[in-house]
């Protein structure tokens, strides 16, 4: 997957809204964004985001849909290995011990219990 320009929050959080709905309009954006903008900044970020590659529009009559570029699952992938090589040097162990030790953060046993269960998966697999 090509290299993309980093996102601001408000891009990360319009292409949350496109990912979660599959794609959408500015005014569908609009209305669920926490602490909306005006329409106007919404359309000037979309346009953005496509000129960054990560959307892309199709007509429909006097409106744009806006795509994601990338599958989710593609994204997700790129992101996770950007922060786990950008803020924990490469290390799997790092990333997780940082996620198991987050003060007042809870782990349920069920997600406890399924992280051994990859773990073992992952030696199983010689991963």
């Amino acid at each position: 997957m090509p290299k993309r320009d980093p996102l601001s929050r408000r891009e990360r959080e319009i292409m949350d809204i496109v990912y979660r709905n599959g794609q959408a309009t500015a005014g569908e954006i609009l209305d669920v964004m926490a602490d909306p903008p005006s329409y106007s900044a919404v359309r000037a970020t979309l346009s953005v985001l496509e000129r960054k590659g990560h959307l892309r529009h199709e007509d429909d009559g006097t409106r744009y849909v806006y795509k994601p570029t990338v599958n989710r699952d593609r994204a997700k992938a790129s992101a996770l290995d950007h922060l786990v090589a950008t803020f924990f040097d490469g290390s799997v162990t790092s990333v997780v011990a940082a996620l198991l030790e987050r003060p007042k953060r809870e782990i349920p046993k069920a997600e406890l219990d399924e992280l051994v269960s990859l773990i073992e998966q992952a030696r199983k697999e010689g991963r």
